[in-house]
């Protein structure tokens, strides 16, 4: 293991509050010689077996909770409430994929020529590199993690350099949990360029799995192309939340104030931009303005807290410059709450007046910002939401459930919300369209993701 270290800071005080080993190239190899070496046994351990390994793992999840939920507090920056969600989320990917380990589908029947057999097994696709992103450390991991060595692979984990320790801390749960050694190996790295290119390059390497942005997506399967390597990418997004003139006004607030500020805004699936109907605008922007206007925001020391900060410095900026831009545009801000003086906290925003073309509609805002335009044509209004290069989530609330999936259909995601503030489900296929990834997680699809189908003809004769 590399001798140097790097720090990592809690984003509500910008201090330090630990350091942990700054992995080079030759300690990316090394993971995967241990992976390399671990996989044939634990690909040859019976399904039952590394479905009850999961499931311990489940268990001292649950266990060490609130050890989890502190270092995601503090590396992390999101509230109590939420990192505690986070931990049962993310413990129920163990959970799942350990039932799931042990229903490995497969075929068996004629050929049409007849004189055969066809016989259709899954067998784990090898070793396989993980990348996952700072806003979800312990999901985020686990959700890969899981369904890895259920399927029978190995694994190397290169965590953000911002979140390291809460992927450490599940490392050390999963050797208690019976995990053998080499099969799951963590790289925390502030040079993640080196470390990932190392796999990438390394032929033992038969599998790669990001969560990330989608221009980092598009470079790995640049240098994934170069080997024809699986891979699967979950990308960015940028999640419309449209509201129709007959909706449920106060179940519509309940579910943005979730799907605006769950962590922060600081999630792929977050709601991005609002499509309020004009009928109805002024009750929602009231009733919302008054639910955010209530948030508390703060660091996570104080359970009261609600919102915690954003991630980094760099990204209290990028949402500064973000809102100022789209004032300068015409927006203008209806509701904006207060912050502590020091941390890089912002405050939680509404916009109203947002113009359709306004630049805050097209990016991804990861933060707690909600630009609201109005709309009273439908076709105009769906043309406006599809009008992205990103097609992860998204939510309708509509007063009748008909109009509502008739609505989600024409919208180019792929999870949506049918009035309801969240889609994240570990038994559901998670997963978006267009440029916002490839492949799917969690669900059955999750495990499949890591096998690769095998086909034996036998002679009938």
């Amino acid at each position: 293991m590399s001798d140097t270290h790097f720090e990592v800071q809690d984003p509500a005080t910008g201090l330090a509050i630990e350091t942990v080993p700054d992995s080079n190239v030759l300690d990316a190899v090394a993971a995967v010689d241990a992976a390399a070496a671990a996989f044939p046994a634990w690909a040859a351990t019976p399904a039952r077996t590394r479905g009850e390994t999961l499931r311990r793992c489940f268990d001292l999840m649950l266990r060490d909770a609130e050890l989890l939920v502190g270092l995601i507090a503090g590396e992390n920056g999101k509230s109590l409430a939420d990192a505690r969600a986070e931990v049962n989320y993310a413990a129920e990917f163990f959970r799942w994929f350990s039932e799931e380990a042990v229903r490995s589908e497969g075929t068996y029947g004629d050929a049409p020529a007849g004189k055969a057999k066809t016989l259709v097994t899954r067998a784990p696709v090898g070793v396989a590199a993980l990348v996952t992103p700072w806003n979800f450390p312990a999901a985020m991991a686990t959700r890969k993690i899981a369904p890895a060595l259920a399927a029978g692979c190995t694994v190397v984990l290169k965590p953000a350099a911002e979140t390291p320790l809460t992927a450490l801390a599940l490392a050390e749960i999963m050797r208690e949990a019976g995990v053998p050694d080499g099969v799951v190996n963590v790289v925390p790295t502030t040079d993640a360029a080196a470390v990932v290119t190392a796999w990438l390059e390394d032929p033992r390497i038969r599998k790669i799995s990001f969560t990330g942005s989608t221009g980092v997506g598009r470079a790995l399967l640049r240098q994934a192309a170069d080997r024809v390597l699986n891979a699967s990418m979950e990308l960015g997004g940028n999640a419309p939340f449209v509201i129709t003139a007959d909706a449920d006004v106060d179940a519509a607030v309940a579910g943005a104030m979730i799907a605006k500020f769950r962590g922060g805004g600081q999630a792929c699936t977050a709601a991005n931009r609002f499509y309020v109907h004009r009928d109805i605008a002024a009750e929602f922007v009231e009733k919302f303005g008054d639910a955010v206007a209530a948030l508390r925001v703060g660091p996570a020391a104080d359970e009261t807290n609600q919102v915690g900060p954003v991630i980094s410095e760099k990204a209290l900026g990028t949402l500064t410059t973000l809102v100022d831009a789209a004032v300068a545009d015409g927006a203008r801000i209806a509701v904006q709450g207060t912050v502590p003086e020091k941390g890089w906290f912002f405050p939680p925003t509404i916009l109203v007046d947002v113009p359709v073309g306004a630049p805050i509609l097209s990016e991804e805002i990861f933060g707690p910002v909600a630009p609201i335009v109005t709309w009273t044509d439908e076709a105009e209004m769906l043309e406006s939401v599809n009008d992205t290069e990103f097609g992860l989530a998204a939510y309708v609330y509509a007063g009748r459930l008909q109009d509502a999936l008739r609505l989600g259909e024409q919208i180019d995601a792929g999870m949506v919300g049918i009035n309801r503030g969240i889609v994240s489900d570990p038994a559901a296929p998670f997963g978006g369209v267009k440029q916002s990834g490839i492949g799917r997680e969690g669900a059955h699809e999750g495990m499949r993701e890591y096998q690769e189908t095998r086909y034996y003809s036998v002679d009938w004769s």
